[in-house]
């Protein structure tokens, strides 16, 4: 567990007691039970359990540690059983419906995002929209061409290239994503839409379906 601290860098006791006295609430987001339990042990208020199903950047601690992919249902299972802070579901839920399974297996609230992209608030772009939208919202995938991490976005032009042959070592994070951001609007410039950043989780098919 010690070693498994020392890879995530999680703030010191002295910190996170300094915070917690200004009325901090402390919300850390994982996707194994190891990660949990360090959560657990650095005094986190509660875990976000994010399951494979998520849309956006992948919460694993150490992008080069081992995944085990769990779902978003049977990690919160998995963490209800072994911890005993508050777990929030995350990842593929759109609905009250996914919310209401969420609460019957326990869980303390539930987190969306893809949920709320196209609500006329976000600064989601026209493209971006469209995508979420149409038939992409069936086909989402895990790359780090992107921004040099895991994360689930729709299929694109960008994320295709990830089959081409020969193609280089991609960046860390965060230089592969200010690359990509400017690949994204130099393409835009030119009437290109395929190289954005087009967060979602595979919940997003719901909207297909809705369609």
């Amino acid at each position: 567990m010690a070693a498994e601290q020392s890879r995530i860098r999680l703030s010191s006791a002295e910190k996170i007691s300094a915070l917690k006295a200004t009325g901090t609430l402390f919300l850390v987001t994982v996707t194994s039970l190891e990660e949990a339990h360090a959560t657990e042990t650095a005094g986190m208020d509660a875990i976000v359990a994010q399951g494979i199903e998520a849309g956006g950047h992948r919460g694993i601690f150490g992008p080069t540690n081992h995944d085990d992919a769990l779902g978003t249902f049977a990690l919160i299972r998995l963490l209800l059983r072994k911890c005993n802070i508050p777990v929030i579901a995350a990842g593929g839920i759109m609905d009250g419906a996914g919310m209401a399974a969420a609460f019957a297996l326990g869980a303390f609230a539930a987190q969306m995002g893809t949920a709320f992209i196209l609500c006329p608030e976000t600064d989601a772009d026209e493209a971006y929209r469209k995508a979420l939208a149409g038939p992409a919202a069936f086909h989402t995938c895990m790359t780090d061409l992107v921004s040099g991490r895991p994360a689930r976005c729709l299929q694109n032009r960008f994320t295709g290239l990830s089959g081409s042959i020969g193609i280089p070592p991609v960046p860390d994070y965060p230089i592969a994503y200010d690359a990509g951001k400017a690949l994204n609007k130099a393409a835009r410039n030119c009437g290109e839409n395929g190289f954005g950043a087009y967060w979602a989780g595979q919940g997003a098919l719901w909207r297909g379906l809705c369609q």
